[in-house]
C-alpha cells in the first residue's frame, strides 16, 4: 500500500513528542512538569485498550535522561520476573541520574509478584521509578496504588480520532470516503491502534477500501441496545452480533455499561459488575463471542 507498505503505520505514527500525543491534555501537562525536572513519580496509567497508555509510558522514557527496561506483564506475570529482571535492573549501578521500569499490562501480575514489586519500589526509591499500565486498576493491590500517582487515561473524542486518522491518510497519500472513515471510527473507537491497523490492512492502490462487513457492523451496537430495550430476544441479538462479524467487543461492552439506564433502569450497578467481570474474562478466553453472549444472557436474566 502506498509508500508505507514496508512499515507498520501504527509504529510509524506513534508519537515521539508529548505534544503530538492525541488527547489527555491534563495528563500531558503533568508529564511536561515532570520532564522539566528530569524526574517523575511512580505512575499507574489505567484505561481501555488502545487509548495510548503504553505510548505515554514510552514517551516519558524517551524524554528523560534515564536507563530503562520494558516488561510486558501479560507474558511475564510471575514473581520470578520481578525478582530476576526488575530487582536486578534496579540494583545495578547506572551512569544516568535515573532508572525507569515500565511494567505494561501490570494487572496481569500475580498477587505475589505485586507484593514483591511493592518491596522493590521502597528499596530503590532513591534511584528507580516505576510506570505501570493496566486496563483494570482494581486488579492492582492497594499497597502498590498508594505508592503511585494513579492517572486515568481517557479516550480522545471520536472527532479527534477521525481528524488524526484523516491526517495519517493524507500523509500517506491514501484516498478515502467519509462514510468509510466514519465506519472505522464507529467500529473500533476508542482503540486508535486498531483504527490505524484497519486503515493499513484495508488500503489497496492508495485507496481505502474497507470490508463491507465493517460498514454493516458499525451500526450493530444500536441494534443490540434496541433489542435489549424491547423483546430482549437472545437469538436475535446473537444473530446481529454474528452478522456484524466483530472480533473485538470493547465498544459493545462500553455501550452496554454507559447506556444501561436505557434497557435496565434501576440496575445500572448490576450491569457495571457484569460488564467488568466479562471484560476481564475476555483477556483469557479464546472465543470472545461466547463470552459476549454470556454477558448478554446475564443481562437478559436480570430484566
Amino acid at each position: 500500500m502506498g509508500n508505507s507498505e514496508n512499515s507498520l503505520l501504527v509504529e510509524k505514527y506513534r508519537p515521539t513528542k508529548l505534544e503530538n500525543y492525541v488527547g489527555n491534555n491534563s495528563i500531558k501537562t503533568k508529564i511536561s512538569k515532570y520532564l522539566e525536572q528530569n524526574d517523575i513519580q511512580n505512575l499507574i496509567f489505567y484505561g481501555p485498550a488502545g487509548t495510548g497508555k503504553t505510548t505515554l509510558a514510552k514517551l516519558i522514557v524517551q524524554n528523560l535522561d534515564c536507563d530503562s527496561i520494558y516488561i510486558n506483564a501479560s507474558d511475564e506475570r510471575g514473581i520470578e520476573t520481578i525478582r530476576d529482571k526488575v530487582q536486578s535492573f534496579a540494583s545495578v549501578a547506572s551512569f544516568k541520574p535515573l532508572k525507569v521500569v515500565i511494567l505494561d499490562e501490570s494487572d496481569f501480575l500475580t498477587i505475589q509478584a505485586q507484593a514483591s514489586l511493592r518491596n522493590i519500589i521502597e528499596t530503590f526509591s532513591r534511584t528507580t521509578r516505576f510506570i505501570m499500565t493496566c486496563n483494570f486498576v482494581e486488579r492492582i493491590i492497594d499497597p502498590l496504588q498508594s505508592r503511585c500517582h494513579v492517572l486515568k487515561v481517557v479516550p480522545p473524542t471520536k472527532k479527534d480520532v477521525a481528524k488524526h486518522l484523516a491526517w495519517i491518510m493524507d500523509q500517506e497519500g491514501i484516498g478515502f470516503e467519509m462514510n468509510e472513515l466514519g465506519a472505522i471510527v464507529t467500529q473500533y473507537y476508542p482503540d486508535l491502534r486498531k483504527c490505524i491497523n484497519t486503515i493499513q490492512l484495508s488500503t489497496q492502490d492508495s485507496m481505502l477500501n474497507i470490508d463491507k462487513s465493517v460498514l454493516v457492523s458499525s451500526n450493530y451496537i444500536d441494534t443490540v441496545i434496541t433489542e435489549l430495550k424491547g423483546k430482549s430476544n437472545f437469538r436475535t441479538i446473537r444473530q446481529t452480533i454474528a452478522d456484524a462479524n466483530v472480533d473485538d467487543f470493547d465498544e459493545l461492552f462500553k455501550a452496554l455499561y454507559e447506556r444501561a439506564s436505557e434497557y435496565l433502569p434501576g440496575k445500572e450497578g448490576t450491569v457495571a459488575i457484569l460488564v467488568n467481570d466479562h471484560q476481564y474474562k475476555a483477556n483469557f478466553r479464546i472465543d470472545k463471542e461466547i463470552n459476549t453472549m454470556s454477558l448478554i444472557s446475564n443481562i437478559i436474566n436480570n430484566k
